[in-house]
């Protein structure tokens, strides 16, 4: 791996890179707060301090999926298998992080998640339920990267530094960091990869600069001052600029009562892990771009993602470890504490789950009715013991909630002519759900393509759809089927051999089923064929 001034490997794993990684998901708290801009100035997903109100199970006063508060299927994509590297951005060194188990702590668990990949044991087997539109479904399938220590000096802070804060970063600011550390170093950006930065005690935070935003600077880390503006533990997010790069932002919060509960089985680092690292590792690939893929579309819990509706919850614990902590998780012999992640099946949260052998299929027709109105049927799903549920996301006007019904076709007026993302969730009588999304046209029978592709020899010229949702695309993500990626609305890209290849994009127009009415990020996945 090359590295720069300022940028280098971490001695414990300068020898080898290899990981996977996670998120957490928007709050009723954190919409009111993001307004319009959501889309570009607002982390979307993020691990709120402890005081929220979670997911009581069992709560049946509610219809439908809102009986089971699941998380709904948005059209968007999944990360099947994921590499991810932890970022330790430090101008002075690991030693301000007060302990240096604290940066070997965290390797360690990486190194631990990877052990285990493809295993039941621990809480990513229960994200392995969750699948998108290309037919790809997540794995519990985890490569540790590595670990980058950065060296390069803190911008100036944009938000109040007032001690014992020493620093303070817009999220902007760290966008631009990673992507820095990433150009300089020679690493992926695709579906597959993720990057976690680590900062140490009191460098804090906030979502944007503008002190006259409600909350103010948009909520700020856990150990802002003042703490009246400290929002998140945590939280996860893509870049809005090109090349697309996913990434999730894990700020010091060991100690921190609003994110720690003190209970370390190792060290320092649990308080990482407890404070959102596991929570927005499992977010990040069951909704790596927040609220496009699976995220709960209705009720109180509308937003939230798979690790929000189990913050705090951490189930049984397995036992008692050496230093008298409790622990949850047994992950490649070492002993761990952190929370629960959700299961659609049987609605509630779990530290390990074992798939069903049948899982539902979601399918779904469209056709064009009068103006933009489309008629919807997906008598052609599948599910053990029958669809108990069918709910559909549409994307298309501000607020709306998911819509529920038990049969499977439904007529629904977009509010303007153009290119839709509609996804569609199909549910069990246990929870258990499938998910189908495509893009439709008003107007026109059957499904959009994402793309069109001219070949000439080897050489392939793409065309992104330019409108989604109503807005316009403003990213696209290209992986080209011969692990390579790309950017731009229209690339043209070079393969080495002939062959036919699977090609995906997302188009990115803002975040969806969180706010319908602003964008949505589709994937859209057809094979080229050059020779």
């Amino acid at each position: 791996m090359h590295t720069s001034r300022g940028l280098r490997l971490s001695a414990v794993l300068a020898a080898s890179l290899s990981v996977a990684f996670g998120l957490v998901g928007l709050t009723t708290a954190a919409a009111s707060a993001a307004g319009s801009g959501a889309a570009t100035d607002y982390p979307a997903s993020y691990v709120p301090l402890r005081g929220h109100t979670s997911l009581v199970p069992g709560n049946t006063s509610l219809p439908g999926d809102k009986v089971f508060s699941n998380l709904d299927y948005n059209g968007g994509a999944v990360m099947p298998t994921n590499t991810d590297y932890l970022v330790f951005w430090s101008p002075s060194g690991f030693a301000a992080y007060g302990s240096s188990e604290y940066a070997s702590g965290l390797e360690q668990y990486w190194k631990n998640l990877e052990h285990d990949s493809g295993m039941v044991t621990n809480t990513d087997s229960v994200s392995t339920q969750y699948s998108d539109a290309t037919g790809a479904s997540v794995h519990y399938n985890v490569s540790f990267g590595g670990a980058l220590l950065d060296t390069d000096p803190y911008p100036t802070s944009m938000c109040p530094v007032n001690s014992p804060v020493t620093a303070c970063l817009t999220d902007a600011q760290i966008q631009r960091e990673l992507e820095k550390v990433v150009a300089a170093n020679h690493l992926k950006t695709d579906l597959s990869h993720e990057y976690f930065l680590v900062t140490p005690p009191h460098v804090e935070g906030c979502s944007n600069k503008n002190a006259t935003a409600n909350p103010p600077y948009g909520g700020c880390s856990a150990g802002f001052v003042p703490a009246s503006d400290a929002l998140y533990c945590a939280y996860h997010q893509q870049t809005s600029t090109s090349p697309m790069l996913f990434y999730s932002d894990d700020p010091y919060v060991t100690g921190n009562a609003g994110c720690d509960d003190k209970n370390h089985p190792n060290g320092p680092s649990d308080g990482a892990l407890e404070g959102g690292m596991s929570h927005e590792h499992n977010e990040s690939i069951t909704d790596p771009i927040p609220n496009d893929a699976w995220t709960n579309g209705a009720g109180a819990n509308h937003g939230e993602e798979v690790g929000d509706q189990c913050d705090g919850h951490y189930g049984t614990p397995l036992g008692t470890a050496a230093d008298g902590a409790k622990y949850n998780q047994v992950i490649n012999g070492h002993d761990y504490w952190y929370q629960e992640e959700w299961s659609n099946d049987t609605h509630q949260c779990l530290q390990r789950y074992t798939p069903p052998a049948i899982l539902p299929v979601a399918k779904f027709t469209a056709k064009a009715g009068t103006g933009t109105s489309m008629t919807f049927d997906a008598s052609a799903s599948t599910a053990p013991g029958g669809v108990a549920d069918y709910v559909w996301q549409f994307n298309a006007v501000n607020g709306a909630a998911t819509v529920e019904q038990t049969t499977p076709t439904i007529t629904y007026a977009f509010p303007t002519s153009g290119a839709y993302s509609v996804g569609l969730t199909v549910y069990t009588g246990s929870g258990l759900s499938g998910g189908a999304g495509h893009i439709i046209t008003t107007g026109t029978n059957g499904p959009t393509a994402g793309f069109t592709s001219t070949p000439s020899g080897l050489s392939v010229t793409f065309q992104g759809l330019t409108a989604m949702s109503g807005l316009p695309v403003k990213n696209e993500l290209w992986e080209f089927g011969d692990g390579t990626s790309g950017s731009g609305p229209a690339p043209t890209h070079v393969y080495a051999t002939a062959g036919t290849y699977k090609v995906k994009v997302i188009l990115f127009s803002g975040i969806g089923s969180a706010f319908p009415g602003a964008g949505a990020a589709p994937i859209f996945t057809a094979k080229v064929t050059v020779s």
